[in-house]
């Protein structure tokens, strides 16, 4: 399709949106990043110069990704050919879906999200804008992942469980019941952390 595009972040993170981008066989325009040191076009305020362009967040830090998503820019859902997205799956804008990722029948996943490499979301799992779903990690079906919330690298959400908003769940940990209070939950079962 040879969109123009722009990755705000220019760190490790939008370094593996741009393997995206060009995957695709979209035109890299380059970075918008307030840290000059890096090679940039320019400040995340330069974003009025490419009006032509689409737009993407290289930031993995979700309440950073949410006050960047309020630009009034056309935001690009990137996703990787080795990805398999259901045809009955829906993925919202500015939401990047890394490598071999497996989304299944009628998952639903919201606005500005990370579907990191290797990520399972099994059917008519609802994953809310700004989640983040780690490397390795794997939600049984009928899962609900609340806003901004991250599910850690290699954890394992069970069926038919719901997690709520702004939560971190530890690498590696497995989620047997839902959970409905803020915060980090770690181990197996994960338990909140105190």
């Amino acid at each position: 399709m040879n969109r123009n595009i722009i990755i705000i972040g220019a760190g490790g993170h939008g370094q593996v949106i741009a393997d995206i981008v060009r995957a695709n066989g979209d035109n890299l325009l380059g970075f918008l990043d307030d840290n000059l040191n890096k090679q940039v076009l320019g400040k995340i305020a330069d974003y009025k110069k490419y009006v032509d362009a689409e737009f993407v967040i290289g930031i993995g830090n979700a309440v950073v990704r949410r006050k960047i998503s309020s630009l009034p820019v056309k935001w690009c859902t990137l996703i990787h050919p080795s990805a398999v997205v259901s045809s009955s799956a829906s993925v919202g804008a500015g939401t990047v879906v890394m490598p071999n990722v497996v989304i299944n029948a009628n998952a639903i996943i919201g606005r500005h999200c990370i579907v990191n490499s290797a990520a399972v979301v099994e059917h008519d799992n609802h994953v809310a804008d700004f989640a983040h779903i780690s490397v390795g990690a794997k939600l049984g079906g009928n899962v609900s992942i609340g806003d901004c919330s991250w599910v850690g690298i290699g954890a394992t959400v069970i069926n038919n469980v719901s997690v709520c908003e702004d939560c971190m769940i530890g690498a590696g940990a497995v989620v047997v019941r839902n959970i409905s209070e803020k915060g980090t939950y770690i181990g197996l079962p994960a338990r909140k952390q105190e």
